[in-house]
C-alpha cells in the first residue's frame, strides 16, 4: 500500500480567481508563442534544425491495439449524466484584517476581551456530481457542499435545479443530493471490471467553472493512502487524467462509460493539476452512497484508540524484527479496548486471527466489524503475543474525534526545573514523579500517568527533537514508569540488550506520542 506525506493535498473546490489567472497566464504563453514562430521565419537556416511541417500534410495513423481512435461516443454518451454543482452559504471569518494563525488581534466589537472579532461572509463555491438514478439522485463530494445552504444542480443544456442534501458521510468525503423530476439520464459504478494499471479513463466535470470538460489519461496506481487526507476508510484510485478545482464529485469512467471513481484531490505544488490526482474507488463510492440514498446512517465500528506505525526506529527500539501493526498510543478511558485489557505501548498485530499490516487497515477492519459485535486483537506487548476480546462499539462522528484530539492540557512552557534534587539526568532528561504539586505546576490532568520532565539539556537529542519541561515520560520501551530509577533502569536493560535506541511515549497537552532516543 503506497503512503504519501500529502502536505499540498488540495480538495478541489472552484474559484473564480483561479480560472481568471489560469487565463492570462494561457494569453501569456499564447502571445509568445505567436511571436516566437514570426522571429524564426525571419532567420536564415529555418527552424533551428527543425522541420517545418504543415498540419495538411500529415496522414493520421491508426492507434496501436487498445488504444482509441477517439473517446467522442463514449462522452456523448455519458455526458448528460455529468452535472455542476453550485453552492451559496456563509462563513465566519475574521472582522477588520488578514490575521494569522495562532494570533488574535483586539477588535472593536469583541466585548474588550482580546480576542478576534468575527462577522459571517457569504461565499459562493462549485464542483461536480453525476446521476446515479433516473429519479434525481446526484452523487458529490462531502466537501463540494460543505457550508452550503443553497445547493445547484447545472445540467449540461444549463438548466438549473434547487438540490437537497440526502445524506453526506465526512469520513469517505462522499454525499448524496436529490432533485425534484424524473427520467434523468444517469450512469453506474462498474463494481466487476476495475481497469488495470495502464488502461485509459476519462475524468468529467467542471474545473474552474468550465462545465462539460472532460479530460483523459490512465489510471496510474491503486491502493493509494492519502494519510493527510484525513479519510482512513479510502484506498485511492490515482489516476493522471487531468483533474484541476472544480473536479471534485465528478466522475471518472472507463473506455465503456463505467464510473470507475469519484474525483476528489489532487497532489500539486502549484493549485493546479499536475498529473497526480485521486478518486474514491467505485466499490466503496457504491456502498456508502446507496446507504445514504435509503436514508440509513452509516456506522462503523469503534474500540477507543489512538495508533499510530510501527517505524524502523520504533522497532529497533522495541528489538522487533518487523514494523507491520499498530502502536497504542492512547487510549479512551472506559472505552472497549480499556475495558478489555489493551496497554499504552501495545502493537496490534491480528484482527480475528487475521494480520494487520498497518494502522490504516485496523481502523478499516474495525469500521467494518458491525456495533456489539466481539473481535479479538492479537498485541504484541514485551516480546509475547497476548489475544484480548473486545466488543465493538459505535464510533462517534469525525468532528467529535477531532475535538477529542485536541487534548484538555496546557501548553505550560514554565514550571520546577532542575535536575531533580541534584540525581544526574538519563539521556539528557531531568525527571521526577508526577504528584499533585507537579501537575499543578504543569497542567498536568490526573489521568495522565508517568514522571514528568523537569529539565531538558538542550544538545541532547530529545532537546533537539522538541522535548521540553512539562512533558510526560508513560512508557519507555513499553514499561511503565513512576521515578527516575525506573526510568533510568530500562535505558540500562536497552543498553545491556544490545540496542542503542529507547521507544519512549511521551504526553504533551493531553495527546501521547511516540518518540526514538539515541541511548549511545
Amino acid at each position: 500500500m503506497g503512503k504519501l506525506d500529502l502536505s499540498a493535498i488540495i480538495k478541489n473546490k472552484s474559484t473564480a480567481a483561479g480560472a481568471v489567472v489560469g487565463l492570462a497566464l494561457g494569453a501569456g504563453v499564447a502571445a509568445a508563442a505567436i511571436t516566437g514562430i514570426g522571429q524564426h521565419s525571419l532567420g536564415i537556416g529555418g527552424y533551428d534544425g527543425a522541420m517545418l511541417i504543415k498540419t495538411g500534410d500529415v496522414t493520421p495513423v491508426k492507434p496501436p491495439a487498445g488504444a482509441p481512435m477517439s473517446f467522442a461516443d463514449m462522452i456523448d454518451r455519458v455526458s448528460p449524466a455529468v452535472v455542476s454543482i453550485e453552492i451559496k452559504g456563509k462563513k465566519k471569518v475574521p472582522a477588520g484584517g488578514i490575521t494569522l494563525p495562532g494570533f488574535d488581534l483586539p477588535g472593536d466589537d469583541d466585548g474588550g476581551q482580546g480576542g478576534s472579532a468575527t462577522k459571517e461572509q457569504e461565499f459562493r463555491g462549485a464542483g461536480s456530481g453525476f446521476f446515479i438514478s433516473p429519479d434525481g439522485y446526484v452523487v458529490t463530494n462531502n466537501h463540494v457542499i460543505q457550508d452550503a445552504t443553497e445547493i445547484s444542480v447545472v445540467l449540461n443544456n444549463d438548466k438549473q435545479l434547487k438540490a437537497t442534501v440526502v445524506g453526506r458521510d465526512v469520513a469517505t468525503d462522499l454525499a448524496v443530493l436529490k432533485v425534484e423530476g424524473h427520467d434523468f439520464p444517469f450512469v453506474r459504478f462498474e463494481l466487476e471490471r476495475k481497469p488495470r494499471v495502464g488502461d485509459w479513463v476519462v475524468a468529467m466535470g467542471n474545473p474552474f467553472n468550465f462545465s462539460n470538460t472532460a479530460t483523459a489519461g490512465i489510471v496510474s496506481a491503486y491502493g493509494r493512502d492519502l494519510k493527510d487526507s484525513g479519510a482512513d476508510y479510502v484506498d485511492y484510485v490515482q489516476i493522471d487524467a487531468a483533474i484541476n478545482m472544480g473536479n471534485s464529485g465528478g466522475p471518472t469512467f472507463d473506455l465503456y462509460g463505467r464510473v470507475i471513481g469519484v474525483n476528489t484531490s489532487i497532489v500539486t505544488p502549484s493549485g493546479a493539476n499536475a498529473g497526480v490526482g485521486f478518486a474514491i474507488p467505485a466499490d466503496v463510492a457504491n456502498r456508502i452512497t446507496s446507504q445514504l440514498m435509503k436514508g440509513v446512517k452509516i456506522e462503523r465500528g469503534y474500540i477507543g484508540v489512538t495508533i499510530m506505525p510501527v517505524t524502523d526506529e520504533a522497532a529497533g527500539a522495541l528489538g522487533v524484527s518487523d514494523t507491520t501493526g499498530a502502536y497504542i498510543a492512547d487510549l479512551t478511558k472506559g472505552g472497549p479496548a480499556d475495558k478489555a485489557g489493551i496497554q499504552l505501548g501495545d502493537i496490534v498485530k491480528t484482527v480475528n486471527g487475521q494480520p494487520v499490516k498497518s494502522p490504516t487497515e485496523l481502523t478499516r477492519r474495525i469500521a467494518d466489524v458491525k456495533v456489539g459485535e466481539k473481535v479479538t486483537l492479537g498485541v504484541l506487548r514485551g516480546g509475547k503475543m497476548v489475544n484480548l476480546t473486545l466488543t465493538a462499539a459505535l464510533r462517534p462522528g469525525e468532528d467529535e474525534l477531532a475535538r477529542g484530539l485536541n487534548g484538555s492540557g496546557n501548553d505550560n512552557d514554565t514550571g520546577p526545573s532542575g535536575s531533580n534534587s541534584g540525581t544526574p539526568p538519563v539521556i539528557g532528561l531531568s525527571v521526577k514523579p508526577l504528584t499533585p504539586e507537579s501537575r499543578r505546576a504543569f497542567g498536568i490532568g490526573n489521568d495522565v500517568n508517568g514522571i514528568v520532565i523537569t529539565n531538558v539539556d538542550a544538545s541532547s537529542e530529545g532537546g533537539q527533537k522538541g522535548l521540553k519541561p512539562g512533558d510526560v515520560v508513560v512508557l519507555a520501551n513499553q514499561q511503565s514508569l513512576s521515578s527516575q530509577a525506573d526510568f533510568a533502569r530500562v535505558i540500562e536493560e536497552t543498553r545491556k540488550a544490545g540496542r542503542s535506541s529507547v521507544l519512549l511515549l511521551i504526553n504533551r497537552d493531553g495527546r501521547n506520542l511516540p518518540l526514538v532516543l539515541s541511548i549511545k
